[in-house]
């Protein structure tokens, strides 16, 4: 008898403990304590849920003066430390600033004076209706990146959250098997947990970061998912909904308004015209090899050379070789695959530095195709 009932404990609390709670009660163990401080520190949580939360530890309180403690207490906290987790307040402050963003743009991006116009005009818009004491990201559409790999979607949302002054994450929608992985899955079962943008927002600690949907055109490979998953993409990005989204594990209403969505795509060929509507495609176009050329020695080359930990001077590659160097890629669209070149010349000039076999290295025409990779 006593197994069954413990399989039917709920995590809602019953009728006789919808009375409020004291959150002065003494509880008999440090881990609860431990949860009422969270509690009690935690800003800006909605009075209905914290009165869920207060109740829902008084119940843990006196499951563990009956000794099935235990029983609960891993779902219970998992619940709390999520809730306490997510910034119900907290905020940064955007710098719109449209002659730093200009000047930022041209530091991290050469070329593409399209698709940076685009952007500083979606800014540009912003600040009106800042001045206006009106939400701009609420009127305004959805900035989706289109082009093919390499080519710079995801550096571009990057460099527009840094432009604004927000936090930054990506959210891989490659990876978006069903409409749980976005919306979470209810606490009533167990392992559950929240969705990814719950998760961003927990990552990033405030509630108007810059949330990158990278590849949205590869949610769901999962045969009759795709069009639940693109129902919940279109209330997450619509912000005459998503002020109210609900999250099926926090199972209360959280405002998405504040936050900017970018979304980077392949192709639009699998979006639904539901979805484009709410979109604003910058098309981002292919790299000249001439744009790669300076695209490796001005912006990847010096990149390289951090990372690798080599300094200044001890690897050193003539002007004229920059050709040789992004030729045999020329197929590539983006600049991965001149990023793959580059980490390869500089492990074999760092490996010479550090065997004592050389003090600097100088990559000419006559050394080039031995630091090639093969």
């Amino acid at each position: 008898m006593a197994k069954t009932k413990e399989k039917t404990i709920a995590l809602e609390p019953t009728e006789i403990e919808k009375a409020t709670v004291n959150s002065d009660v003494e509880f008999i163990f440090e881990e609860l304590e431990d949860l009422q401080k969270k509690i009690d520190t935690t800003k800006g949580v909605p009075e209905d849920l914290m009165d869920r939360m207060q109740k829902m530890l008084h119940r843990l309180n006196t499951m563990a003066k009956m000794g099935s403690y235990s029983i609960e207490f891993d779902n219970i906290a998992r619940y709390i430390n999520t809730i306490t987790s997510i910034p119900w307040e907290s905020r940064s402050e955007d710098k719109l600033d449209l002659v730093g963003t200009a000047e930022l743009l041209e530091e991290t991006h050469h070329g593409m004076q399209y698709v940076k116009d685009r952007v500083l005009e979606y800014l540009s818009t912003m600040i009106l209706m800042r001045r206006k004491g009106q939400n701009a990201i609420a009127r305004s559409p959805v900035i989706l990146f289109v082009g093919l790999q390499g080519v710079g979607k995801t550096t571009m949302a990057i460099s527009l959250a840094k432009a604004l002054d927000r936090k930054f994450v990506r959210v891989a929608m490659g990876a978006i098997g069903s409409v749980t992985e976005l919306r979470g899955r209810s606490k009533s079962f167990p392992e559950s947990e929240p969705g990814q943008i719950i998760k961003a927002i927990i990552k990033t600690g405030v509630k108007n970061p810059v949330i990158l949907l990278d590849e949205i055109e590869k949610a769901s490979g999962e045969a009759g998912l795709q069009s639940d998953v693109i129902a919940a993409l279109l209330e997450i990005l619509d912000p005459r909904q998503n002020f109210e989204f609900r999250d099926h594990y926090v199972d209360f209403p959280y405002d998405l308004s504040e936050v900017l969505f970018v979304c980077s795509a392949n192709n639009t060929g699998t979006l639904s015209a539901a979805i484009m509507d709410r979109l604003e495609v910058i098309k981002m176009p292919s790299y000249t090899n001439a744009e790669k050329e300076v695209i490796a020695k001005n912006y990847v080359f010096p990149e390289v050379l951090e990372n690798s930990g080599l300094a200044d001077g001890e690897l050193t590659i003539e002007d004229t070789l920059w050709p040789g160097i992004v030729k045999p890629f020329g197929y590539d669209s983006g600049i991965r695959s001149i990023g793959r070149t580059l980490d390869s010349i500089a492990r074999k000039a760092a490996k010479e530095i550090v065997e004592g076999k050389a003090t600097q290295v100088h990559i000419t025409a006559e050394n080039l195709k031995h630091y090639l990779p093969q």
